[in-house]
């Protein structure tokens, strides 16, 4: 059964929680009216990627966002809605770069899922590991649109990561974002470039679906790349944000191709029946 998606590409105003969720709130609203039954928004969507030492004035526990998004939506659905966004969770005074996946309905809103990111980047532009604490477990869970997974920006350089998701079931990968434009002398934003042909790989590799939604805008002199896209179990980028501007891009995904490209590249079902011997030389060897 198709499902439309929708990856909103904001540019939050940095620290203004409320006022983030008030447009977060909008965009969803927007987006449910076009047909969407799902939105996902972006790394650090309630705060901006940028605060360092500022992250726990600015956190938030799973329920408090869960709640927060209930009072400004529930009233207003004509029918669900599923949200996934980042934002800097506090976990009872632990911080953490984190995911939520919500359902919401007449009835009022729904936890479904979370994830904590996994690999915090300490390089260039980036000292996450000095503020936020990593997370250890997987974010693979059902929903009433079928399983998803969930990553947050940098796990998905690091293959190990999609692939584990895909393992644990996943059929669609979402993929929160907040990543700095950098690489500027070729024909596209060379980070932007990075970020298709891992998910084209992943996407193709494992026959699911990845959606992607950028943070856009500047934060302390630091431009935002954009360039939300969707991705189909074949590799074919279905649709593409422009960049350094707030979009909302729309996608429908027909989930029969997940079963026929799976079927046409089994490798993800030679994964499941080599994983024995490869978690055991997992275990021995490294």
């Amino acid at each position: 059964m198709p499902l439309t998606v929708a990856c909103a590409q904001i540019a939050p105003m940095k620290a203004e929680v409320s006022s983030n969720l008030d447009k977060i709130a909008e965009v969803a609203l927007q987006a449910s009216s076009e047909g969407a039954d799902l939105v996902l928004f972006p790394e650090a969507s309630t705060t901006g990627y940028f605060l360092e030492g500022g992250v726990l004035e600015s956190s938030l526990t799973k329920e408090e966002l869960c709640k927060q998004l209930g009072q400004r939506l529930t009233d207003k659905l004509s029918k669900p809605l599923d949200l996934a966004l980042g934002f800097y969770e506090n976990a009872e005074g632990q911080l953490f770069n984190a995911a939520a996946y919500i359902e919401l309905t007449r009835e009022g809103p729904g936890l479904r899922g979370s994830y904590r990111k996994f690999f915090l980047p300490t390089y260039g532009v980036f000292d996450e590991e000095r503020f936020v604490t990593p997370g250890r477990q997987l974010g693979v869970f059902e929903t009433r649109l079928g399983k998803m997974g969930l990553l947050i920006c940098e796990d998905t350089w690091h293959s190990i990561l999609p692939t584990l998701t895909a393992l644990a079931g996943a059929q669609i990968l979402l993929v929160p974002t907040a990543s700095p434009a950098r690489g500027f002398g070729e024909s596209q934003i060379g980070n932007l470039d990075r970020y298709q042909r891992l998910l084209r790989g992943v996407s193709e590799e494992h026959g699911i679906f990845c959606v992607n939604s950028q943070l856009c805008g500047f934060e302390g002199g630091k431009g935002f790349v954009g360039g939300s896209m969707v991705i189909d179990p074949m590799g074919k980028v279905l649709v593409q944000s422009p960049v350094a501007e707030e979009h909302l891009l729309m996608a429908e995904l027909d989930m029969e191709l997940i079963r026929i490209a799976r079927a046409q590249s089994p490798l993800i079902s030679d994964l499941q029946t080599a994983w024995g011997e490869l978690r055991q030389i997992v275990i021995e060897e490294l």
